[in-house]
């Protein structure tokens, strides 16, 4: 029996799998911890992977590995492999006015026909020149810049600075894949090629970029002979373990939300609101995200005194639409819309509306319908929508499973709690390993009947 290992570098932690290749069992799990914070030292990652490697029995037995990881994140390295400050991760926003900065310089249209997207603050690119602007000396010393997943690639197969790796600081070897490298707004998924002159324009000068490999392509082994494979970004690495085919949009709840869905044709959308990014399996992945998801079931559930389960019935107990009460739940700005200053405003708030069920069901409610507003940003990109596979710890609350059956008026299906990023790539550790993708079963936990009430988004879009 062979097995494979596939990790997720997330924002907050570090998670592994480990799988039989031929069946997809899972036959051990491993984790460890990440510092809280926008920036963080890549130490802490790096740390974290052999605690959790450690933690899931190692890789004695383990023929192929890859590293999914959190998009975005900016590592910059210098001439000698060392890392030369804090890694900007996605969530930092110190980058905002860089990025309007680079649409200034060469028009969102323009951007969006060159590399598929348009920069946010999110993007490596808007960080590298905050870098270049806020830290000039810093970014004069960059050598190479990679992202989370890369750089944890490259460790894993012995790279790194002198005397604290076995292969020392080859630049050369750092590697990515089409979804990661989709995501910074220097590559081109529908060319499969840098714009170098994107990437200059953002950090000032030439520096080494990750090779980017193809879906199923070996990246190298790690010193003891695990083969490596590609890696991808986080949101891709989700699409592949939950197998995702066209026809199928993926809605995930997690601290963050996104809507995303495997398709054969690119995106581009010069307003910026769908990024076109690429899929781990060769195709696109076109994707909105959104800042605020079940911190709003988080937010109101505290205001309630309840928990999460709590907040559900009594969400389940107000009318679909909540007698007029409506969240527009921007906590904390938001990103789609682009709205980073933004807060949440509660409308509709009348004596017979403010009711605790009525606030329940509102917070969901809005929850659901920033996610269907981003469906419907996917779907004009000529996405198709058969169904919708919803995931995320919020999925599996009964209330949200039955009031995103009446927001949707697509199927929605609830997979079961899974790891899906670190199960996309242990799939694409076993593609590397056999030389073609494996096809696993994927449980479903459940599947809400369809009940599509028009009021909800209707009465939310007069308030947008």
């Amino acid at each position: 029996m062979a097995l494979v290992a596939g990790v997720d570098s997330s924002t907050q932690s570090c998670k592994i799998v480990i799988r039989d290749a031929a069946t997809g069992a899972v036959v051990r799990r491993g984790r460890a911890s990440h510092p809280e914070g926008t920036e963080v030292a890549p130490a802490a990652w790096w740390t974290a992977l052999r605690e959790a490697i450690a933690d899931g029995g190692g890789l004695a037995d383990v023929s192929a590995i890859s590293v999914a990881g959190q998009q975005h994140g900016m590592v910059a390295l210098d001439a000698e492999g060392n890392v030369i400050r804090d890694a900007l991760l996605w969530n930092d926003t110190r980058s905002a006015d860089a990025a309007r900065d680079l649409i200034a310089e060469v028009g969102a249209e323009e951007y969006a026909r060159r590399v598929g997207v348009v920069p946010v603050a999110s993007f490596t690119a808007s960080k590298l020149r905050w870098l270049r602007d806020a830290e000039p000396e810093n970014a004069r010393r960059v050598a190479a810049v990679a992202l989370p997943h890369d750089w944890l690639t490259w460790r894993l197969r012995g790279y790194g600075p002198a005397g604290d790796s076995p292969l020392g600081p080859d630049l050369s070897q750092l590697t990515t894949d089409r979804s990661d490298a989709s995501g910074t707004a220097y590559w081109s998924a529908e060319r499969g090629e840098y714009d170098t002159e994107l990437f200059e324009l953002a950090l000032g000068h030439s520096a080494v970029l990750p090779r980017v490999l193809a879906p199923g392509e070996t990246a190298g082994t790690t010193p003891e002979g695990v083969v490596v494979g590609a890696g991808a970004g986080d949101n891709a690495g989700a699409a592949l373990g939950l197998g995702a085919v066209s026809g199928d949009v993926i809605v995930s709840i997690g601290t963050s939300g996104t809507v995303f869905a495997v398709t054969d044709t690119p995106a581009r959308d010069a307003s910026g609101t769908v990024a076109g990014f690429a899929s781990a399996d060769g195709a696109y992945l076109p994707l909105i995200a959104t800042l605020n998801a079940a911190r709003i079931l988080d937010a109101v559930a505290r205001l309630l005194d309840v928990d999460h389960a709590a907040l559900g019935e009594l969400a389940l107990d107000a009318e679909p639409g909540a007698n007029g009460l409506v969240l527009q739940p921007y906590f904390e700005g938001e990103r789609t819309p682009n709205l980073p200053n933004a807060t949440a405003t509660l409308f509709g708030m009348t004596l017979s509306s403010a009711t605790r069920p009525n606030l329940a069901r509102a917070a969901v409610e809005g929850l659901l319908c920033g996610l269907a507003d981003g469906l419907d940003a996917v779907r004009s990109q000529g996405v198709d929508s058969g169904r919708i596979l919803m995931v995320g710890g919020a999925a599996q609350n009964p209330a949200v499973q039955q009031i995103a059956a009446q927001v949707f008026d697509v199927p929605v299906v609830v997979p079961e709690p899974g790891e899906y990023v670190a199960d996309g790539a242990a799939a694409q550790a076993a593609w590397a390993l056999a030389g073609e993708r494996p096809s696993w079963p994927v449980s479903i936990s459940a599947t809400p009947a369809p009940d599509h009430r028009g009021v909800i988004r209707k009465q939310y879009a007069e308030r947008a």
